[in-house]
């Protein structure tokens, strides 16, 4: 019965794929703040990173499925393209914290996984589609705390060289 609703967890988060909507947030907007727990035992709030650095915010639908695997492998093996720039970077999700913790100990991430269990931040981004899951949509954030760039045509294979090649063409500050 577990295999069976995990299997249908699996192709629901397919489908929301397809289904996922733009959000309503536009380039130039000021990103909504949030505090969540992360994977590495912090707690990160948006409004630290400003003025101080970018960030760059990856949702993703369900910890420890295909396709989320796929990116955070991406993230974790190429993620030294990402560290070039000036950026803070976090993949994120509706998941418990327990959930990306397992997700984070397996993939060996090497960066922070953000727990948004309530879903409020999820909703703030307007990521929350129909399936009750975040969509995969990538929020480039410049150091002012607005909205560069909304990326809702992920590759997870190629995330992080997707994400280096998007930070250089946003003329994101290297290290």
């Amino acid at each position: 019965m577990k295999s069976l609703v995990k299997l249908a967890g699996i192709l629901l988060i397919g489908i929301s794929s397809t289904l996922a909507q733009a959000t309503d947030l536009k380039v130039g907007d000021m990103a909504p703040d949030f505090k969540l727990q992360a994977t590495n035992g912090k707690t990160y709030q948006l409004s630290h990173f400003r003025g101080r650095q970018a960030v760059v915010l990856a949702w993703y639908p369900m910890a420890n499925t295909r396709g989320c695997t796929i990116e955070c492998l991406s993230l974790v093996k190429d993620g030294g393209l990402i560290r070039q720039f000036d950026v803070s970077y976090f993949m994120a999700s509706v998941d418990p914290l327990e959930d990306n913790l397992d997700f984070a100990k397996k993939t060996k991430a090497d960066f922070p996984m953000l727990s948004d269990p309530s879903k409020e931040t999820a909703k703030a981004y307007d990521v929350l589609n129909l399936f009750r899951v975040a969509s995969r949509v990538t929020f480039y954030i410049d150091k002012a705390g607005r909205i560069a760039k909304i990326d809702d045509d992920i590759t997870p294979k190629t995330a992080a060289q997707d994400i280096a090649n998007t930070l250089k063409a946003l003329g994101m500050q290297p290290r």
